[in-house]
This record gives C-alpha cells, sequence and structure tokens, in this order.
C-alpha cells in the first residue's frame, strides 16, 4: 500500500536540496561559527550567507540582520509578543484574533493572566476578520497587533497589507506582527512593499520543507524588541545560543528552491485543492468546505462532514494509507472541537466531523484520486453508524436536519 501524505500544513517533507546543503557542517564544517580560527570562519560566513537570502526571499533591503534565527515559529511569537512588551512596559493593550494558531493564542493567553489586556477579535462563518471589530479594538495605547496571514486549519487568509496599515494610521507607535509559518513559500511577501507596515514576521521552517528545529523572526530595524532569549553574544546580541548551522543553512537552500517556480507550484497545488473539493462535493452528501468564500491558501481543503466524528474518518483513512488532520497537529490530542470553526460558528452537527486536507509539491493527481477513490466509502461506512443518519435513504433522520437548521 502506498502513502499519500496529505497533512503538509502539519510539516512537510525536507527537499533533498536542503538535506544535501546541510550535510557538511554536520561532517567536516561542524566548527561553531563564534569561534576565532580560520575553519570557523567559513561557518560564520556560511550562516551570513544564509541569513541574506533569507532576507532577499522576504523583500528585506537593508541589513540582513533583520532576520533572527530561531528554532522554531513558535520560539519567534514568543520572542516578538515578550520581546514587544519587555521594550514597552507601560503598555498593557494587545489585539489578535480568534482563531489564531496555539502558539499566539496560548502566548496571549498568558500574557493576559500576567496583567495584560487582550481583545480577541471574531471572524464570520468564512473565516474572514471582522475588520470592523478590528478599527473599533484600536487604540492609541495599544501595545502590539499579532494577526496570522493565513490559517493553518481552513487556510483563509487575512489582508495583512490593510490590517497593518490601519494600525500605523491609528498610531505609528503601535507595533505590528504576523504570524506567517503557513504563507511563507506559499503566498507573495514583501517586507519592502505590500507588507512595509509590518514591524515583525515570524515562520518555521519544517513547514515550507526544510527541516524541523529551524525558524526565523523578521524584526525590522529601529522595531523595539527586548531580547528573549538570554545568553552569549549570538544573533547580534538577541538570542543566546550557538546558531544551528546546518538546519539555517538548509532553510535558506529550501527557500531558494522554492523560489524559482513559486506561480507554478502554485498553480498546481491549486488545482489539486479544486478537483479534491469538486469530487468529494459530487460524491459526499452534507458537507461543507470551510472558508470556500474566502481568499485560502492554494494547498489546503478543510471540509466538514456532518453527522459523524473526526477520528474516526481519520483511522479509516489511515487504514488506506493517506495522512490528514482535523486541524492544527499542535491540538490533535485535544477531543475538543476546533477554535477555529467554533469562531466560524460551524454547525454543531459538523463542528466534530472536520477534516484537513494540505499539499505539496509532492502530491499529485494521482493522490487526489486516491483520496476521493477512499473517503467517501470512509464516510458512508460511519454514517451507518450514526443515530442521526438514515442509511436507507442517505440523508439525515428529519429531527437531524432539524438539528442543522438551528445551528447554522
Amino acid at each position: 500500500m502506498s502513502l499519500v501524505y496529505a497533512d503538509n500544513n502539519a510539516t512537510t517533507a525536507p527537499l533533498p536540496e536542503a538535506v544535501e546543503a546541510m550535510l557538511p557542517f554536520l561532517t567536516t564544517n561542524w566548527y561553531n561559527p563564534s569561534s576565532m580560527y580560520a575553519p570557523a570562519h567559513d561557518v560564520g560566513k556560511a550562516v551570513a550567507e544564509a541569513r541574506k537570502s533569507v532576507a532577499r526571499f522576504l523583500g528585506v533591503r537593508g541589513d540582513p540582520n533583520q532576520i533572527l534565527f530561531t528554532s522554531c515559529a513558535t520560539e519567534s511569537n514568543n520572542t516578538a509578543l515578550w520581546g514587544a512588551a519587555k521594550a514597552h512596559p507601560e503598555r498593557k493593550h494587545i489585539i489578535t484574533s480568534a482563531v489564531e494558531h496555539p502558539a499566539i493564542l496560548e502566548v496571549c493567553k498568558d500574557m493576559a493572566r500576567n496583567g495584560y489586556e487582550v481583545s480577541f477579535i471574531g471572524v464570520d462563518s468564512s473565516g474572514q476578520l471582522r475588520i470592523d471589530e478590528f478599527v473599533r479594538a484600536l487604540r492609541k495605547d495599544t501595545l502590539l497587533v499579532t494577526m496570522m496571514h493565513a490559517n493553518n486549519e481552513t487556510g483563509v487568509v487575512f489582508p495583512i497589507e490593510d490590517l497593518a496599515r490601519i494600525t500605523k494610521e491609528t498610531s505609528p507607535s503601535i507595533l505590528f506582527h504576523t504570524d506567517a509559518t503557513q504563507s511563507v513559500g506559499k503566498l507573495d511577501i514583501d517586507l519592502w512593499g505590500t507588507f512595509s507596515n509590518v514591524d515583525m514576521l515570524s515562520f518555521s521552517g519544517h513547514k515550507l520543507h526544510a527541516p524541523k528545529g529551524i525558524g526565523a523572526l523578521f524584526i525590522r530595524r529601529g522595531t523595539p524588541c527586548r531580547t528573549f532569549m538570554i545568553g552569549g553574544h549570538q544573533e547580534g546580541n538577541r538570542r543566546g545560543g550557538t546558531e544551528n548551522v546546518p538546519y539555517i543553512v538548509a532553510l535558506s537552500k529550501a527557500l531558494e528552491t522554492l523560489s524559482r517556480d513559486l506561480e507554478g507550484e502554485r498553480q498546481h497545488l491549486k488545482n489539486l485543492r479544486d478537483t479534491l473539493e469538486a469530487e468529494l462535493q459530487r460524491t459526499i452528501p452534507y458537507i461543507q468546505i470551510n472558508g470556500h468564500n474566502a481568499e485560502r491558501l492554494p494547498n489546503t481543503t478543510n471540509v466538514s462532514v456532518h453527522f459523524i466524528e473526526g477520528e474516526g474518518m481519520l483511522f479509516g483513512l489511515d487504514e488506506h494509507g493517506i495522512c490528514a488532520s482535523s486541524g492544527s497537529a499542535c491540538t490533535s490530542g485535544s477531543l475538543e472541537p476546533s477554535h477555529v470553526l467554533r469562531a466560524m460558528n460551524v454547525p454543531f452537527t459538523a463542528v466534530h466531523g472536520s477534516i484537513r486536507f494540505s499539499f505539496s509539491r509532492f502530491n499529485t493527481m494521482m493522490d487526489v484520486e486516491t483520496i476521493v477513490g477512499v473517503f467517501p466509502e470512509v464516510v458512508r461506512r460511519l454514517r451507518t453508524l450514526s443515530p442521526y443518519w438514515d442509511p436507507a435513504n442517505n440523508r439525515p433522520r428529519p429531527e437531524a436536519e432539524g438539528m442543522m437548521r438551528q445551528n447554522s
């Protein structure tokens, strides 16, 4: 049985080019880049070149040291939020969305427990941010706005350009951060163009075909952000700890490889996504594509199947070698329904039955055909066990349809 991996929003397979680029720094060039002798200088140069390459990919002009290497997006997010808070201890108001990844949401909740006032902005039924609510929440004394660029569960894209501009028009002193973990490598990001009002941007390597264990944080020059990881002088005295050279080089190589045909890759992913959605809607009754009316990542489909549980569908897919997800990999151990889908007011009859398929450059149309050949039967079998489903007529029982209407 061949494996179909359709959970690329959780993690991606490292590119062969990225693996090859890191190997010398695990074998022959293993020196500490901060050391003073000649072999270490070459390692330090490799880190410097990688920093320049990542900065170019994001449209950063001027000093490449505006790129800070971290261990992951979670560290980058913590650094941005707590670093901003330490730089402005007199400011206590933060704005975020109700559908952020736990790497932002849980930090904001922790900050609320430590005396900060946090405004959680809602979304509509398509997963789009309520802009009017966002504008009302902005204040002259707001410390920070942190908004994800693209949602990890639904793929819905927030208008970061507009949100950052509105923030700076309210007060230039309000810092704007975006978690771009799902969008870097999939969407255009130009920090000196459309994202010129963004002060800080986070992302992680393992979402874009680099290894796990490497992330980055862009901090625009002049942005007040205090050191979060205290220790040595590394990363311009902004993050203590010896640099993870092999992974830094691998991240740079992955971005360089992706940059060769971003538009072609986007179109490939969109074709896979759109074909899958059309076939699932054709073959499975009583489903909904969450966020389908909004701008979305080209690779992401989040489908809710009424009257069955997501865990059962995942097990059924896994039996056929298909890897998918019921939402964020960071919350997959929880039996609670997705906070993203709850914020979107997905009906009670469907909120537990969500499956996310997310593709990468390594997926093919044959993978889509395999999913379409398996998933409808998995759903049919599970629905025969549901007290809400009438198998003889392949539809909900009358009382169940009433539940759908009440919760829509």
